[in-house]
């Protein structure tokens, strides 16, 4: 064997050998992250410290009226983040798709809407125990449109028109959607519609820009209220139950789910919040308000006000909307027993030293404002260099003075944990402590009285201000 065949086999062997390891790799890698998926849902919930949901943006399941974040679904998962004893934050997007693809690599743990219980959607999701029942029914406008003879409403499926169907693109309804198909001996044309809310159907049917869509019989009940010239008369497949989605890979939180809903239907909560939204003539009015998330982007009369002065801080201005919010609920005139008083409730030494007087306008109440977080940004020690830290230690210090900021910073210190974090570490210090020895080791110690605000304020702010990124472009 000469030395090229010998080099050519040696070369060979090489390759083959780090092929091998290369195979081995990547089935390695792949069992690895197999084994993650199936990871307990709850641990890594645990783990996280806060629970991530999946919605969609619309009139009923989530949006913004008057600054206040509001909507069925959020009610509904807020409340069993409350079972679980977890925050929850919340992934919005009218992509049925992309929810599902999300939940499907755990880069969330729930889909929180009306999933119905079929076939194709056992192979997507575990199914929750049912959360109620509805029907898909045919929207469309009543009568006969000016001058076309052949735009009379539709009373029976098998005379359906060759003409177009819409639909929202949703991979848990395939079979529905081909049951209809059936129905009208498939003369309709469906057309598939992704990352559109259930909402524009209606409206661009009630517009005349499209002639049908097919919708949940419980929703389309709702706008038939604020769009009398719809007939949502024709059904279109008959009653199914429907469910929130859980993760293929662990059941421990359906169980969970599963506990809570028992609870909610025991004790009529379940009940009281679908009524509270689908049979509550005070969505009406959300329709009519300019401060309503689905027909627009404005959160308060303040907005533009917000914009330009949060520039001084650099903050997002829905975040210093948020605090606004918290602080007065967008009300001018509020004056708080303690003194604070306006939009943005500044006690009369704070106010008069930022350049606020009576006679403020609602501008300058917010300029104002914005200056005195600038000026508590400045105090802060420059060692909370995160700026998402820092952005909770300026709420914080707003809402109880730097004294008590920087205090509970040295107690974190002192008893082992990080002084330049927030949640968990300092903001324990500031509600765990004694009434008979405040300045004591808290970690026994019962909670604060009620009136020490600082619990629930920073998460409050921060909370809303995700929901506002989520609703508010």
């Amino acid at each position: 064997m000469n030395k090229k065949s010998r080099k050519f086999i040696i070369v060979r062997a090489i390759l083959l050998g780090l092929a091998v390891v290369a195979i081995a790799f990547v089935t390695t890698w792949n069992l690895y992250h197999k084994e993650e998926a199936k990871k307990d849902a709850l641990r890594r919930i645990r783990e996280r410290g806060y629970l991530i949901a999946l919605t969609d943006k619309n009139t009923l399941n989530y949006f913004i009226s008057r600054g206040a974040p509001m909507g069925y679904q959020l009610d509904l998962i807020q409340s069993f983040g409350k079972f679980l004893g977890v925050p929850v934050k919340i992934i919005a997007s009218n992509d049925l798709s992309r929810l599902n693809y999300l939940l499907e690599y755990n880069a969330a743990d729930i889909i929180a809407l009306n999933l119905p219980l079929t076939s194709e959607g056992k192979k997507l999701v575990r199914f929750s125990d049912p959360i109620g029942e509805t029907r898909l029914v045919l929207v469309q406008r009543k009568g006969k449109e000016s001058g076309n003879s052949n735009s009379a409403a539709v009373k029976i499926l098998k005379d359906f028109p060759p003409d177009t169907v819409y639909l929202r693109a949703n991979p848990f309804m395939t079979s529905l959607y081909h049951s209809f198909l059936k129905k009208t001996g498939k003369k309709a044309i469906l057309k598939e519609v992704a990352d559109i809310s259930e909402d524009e159907l209606i409206m661009q049917v009630s517009s005349g820009r499209i002639r049908f869509a097919l919708i949940q019989e419980n929703v389309a009940m709702v706008y038939h209220r604020n769009y009398p010239n719809l007939d949502i008369s024709v059904l279109a497949f008959p009653m199914f139950k429907y469910s929130w989605g859980i993760g293929l890979h662990s059941d421990s939180l359906r169980k969970k789910v599963n506990e809570w809903l028992k609870e909610e239907k025991k004790s009529g909560d379940l009940k009281h919040t679908y009524l509270s939204y689908f049979q509550n003539n005070r969505i009406n009015g959300y329709f009519r308000s300019d401060y309503f998330s689905v027909n627009g982007n404005k959160l308060s009369p303040f907005d533009e006000a917000i914009r330009i002065h949060s520039k001084l801080i650099m903050w997002d201005w829905r975040l210093v909307a948020s605090l606004i919010y918290q602080e007065s609920n967008f009300q001018t005139g509020l004056v708080s027993a303690q003194r604070a008083s306006g939009l943005m409730q500044l006690l009369p030494e704070t106010a008069v030293k930022f350049g606020i007087d009576s006679v403020a306008t609602p501008a300058k109440q917010i300029a104002g404002g914005v200056k005195y977080l600038r000026f508590i940004d400045k105090l802060l020690p420059e060692e909370i260099t995160n700026p998402v830290e820092r952005v909770y230690f300026v709420l914080a210090t707003y809402n109880v003075g730097i004294g008590r900021v920087l205090a509970a910073r040295q107690k974190a210190e002192k008893y082992g944990r990080n002084k330049n974090l927030w949640n968990r570490h300092v903001d324990y210090y500031l509600l765990h402590r004694s009434k008979k020895d405040p300045v004591g080791k808290p970690d026994s110690a019962e909670i604060y009285p009620i009136d020490y605000k600082t619990e629930g304020f920073v998460d409050d702010v921060v909370s809303r201000y995700y929901h506002y990124r989520n609703l508010i472009k």
